[in-house]
């Protein structure tokens, strides 16, 4: 679907490095538990039954369109969906979020995951583009997503959400071979998963290597990067916006500039203008407002938003953003107010 079919262009045209009177917004997590009319359709299912519904993903993803005005929509889903696919037993806990209960550990573990054809096994969610697409009737452009290989990796090794990430790193260094063979069976899984999307009618992805933080740059290049790579060339014929995010930019910043992504998602630990020279002409910078920023003041927020808009200056293509997803408690009427500001020029 091109941007000739959107009545709001300005994310396409931000991608495309267009020099454009404000920069587009979008939030990471923009469908989500701060929202009083998400806890409402929340309360119809468990949380994967949401996702895997497409009229409650459909609805969820348009809440921030409909309630905040934003200038894209992001499909309401979660990043371990395919991995489910692979054959791991997923489940969701209020407090402590995600968890395998027969995570991969060994080779035969790694022997037994699936490539599962994604139309097939998680075919709901290109379901749910194509629904969404028809209910935003060309109003902004819809992002897909999904995990870069080595974050989806941490999950299923570790079998939950980790602080170290001592499993994983010890299949890395321990067990080489192992962790080849499960990071060539997870890009394969993701590039089939993004190609799934791309075909139902996403206008740009975005690749979440949330934990790729936890590795130096030097283990970055060796153990994720390459794999990043491998899935943004597998889909460069598609000729859409690709974008980038790491939680932990500053350390990696160099080498996410490599990954052949358009666009990089800078957290807020690293100023834009010290981000800017570090990354080729040719990338479009996405970012980067600490989230709790939002829970403090409207002057607070103002400034911050001045600041981050100062970092980037005269420079073509930056899209506004979080530095990281938007914290649960967050007021609706701060993140409003924050989108009230980027598309009036308020800061």
């Amino acid at each position: 679907m091109g941007s000739a079919l959107l009545s709001n262009d300005l994310f396409l045209r931000a991608c495309r490095r267009e020099r454009l009177d404000r920069p587009p917004i979008w939030i990471m997590r923009q469908a989500g538990r701060y929202m009083p009319e998400y806890q409402e359709i929340r309360k119809k299912t468990t949380f994967l039954g949401l996702c895997k519904t497409p009229e409650l993903a459909a609805q969820a993803t348009l809440l921030p369109i409909d309630l905040l005005g934003l200038d894209a929509a992001i499909l309401f889903s979660d990043i371990l969906i395919p991995v489910e696919a692979m054959g791991l037993d997923l489940e969701f806990t209020e407090h402590k979020g995600p968890r395998f209960s027969n995570p991969v550990r060994t080779d035969a573990d790694i022997d037994r995951l699936v490539v599962p054809e994604a139309r097939k096994a998680t075919g709901f969610v290109a379901d749910a583009v194509r629904l969404i697409n028809k209910r935003l009737d060309g109003r902004v452009p819809l992002l897909g997503f999904s995990g870069s290989p080595f974050t989806l990796a941490t999950y299923m090794v570790e079998g939950e959400t980790s602080k170290e990430f001592t499993r994983v790193k010890r299949m890395i260094f321990g067990n080489p071979r192992g962790y080849r063979s499960l990071m060539e069976k997870v890009t394969r899984t993701v590039i089939d998963y993004l190609e799934m999307q791309i075909e139902a009618g996403i206008h740009a992805y975005q690749l979440f290597d949330t934990w790729a933080g936890s590795l130096c740059a030097e283990h970055y290049r060796e153990y994720a990067l390459p794999y990043t790579q491998e899935v943004v060339r597998a889909l460069s014929r598609h000729k859409i916006p690709s974008i980038l995010y790491v939680n932990g930019t500053c350390a990696l910043l160099d080498d996410m500039n490599r990954a052949g992504t358009d666009v990089l998602s800078i957290d807020w630990r690293l100023p834009l203008e010290r981000a800017i020279p570090r990354v080729s002409e040719d990338k479009v910078l996405q970012g980067n407002l600490d989230p709790v920023v939002l829970l403090t003041t409207r002057n607070a927020l103002e400034s911050e938003v001045k600041r981050i808009m100062s970092g980037v200056g005269s420079r073509p293509g930056f899209i506004f953003n979080l530095g990281h997803g938007i914290l649960p408690e967050t007021p609706v009427e701060m993140a409003r107010h924050l989108v009230n500001i980027v598309q009036n020029g308020l800061a």
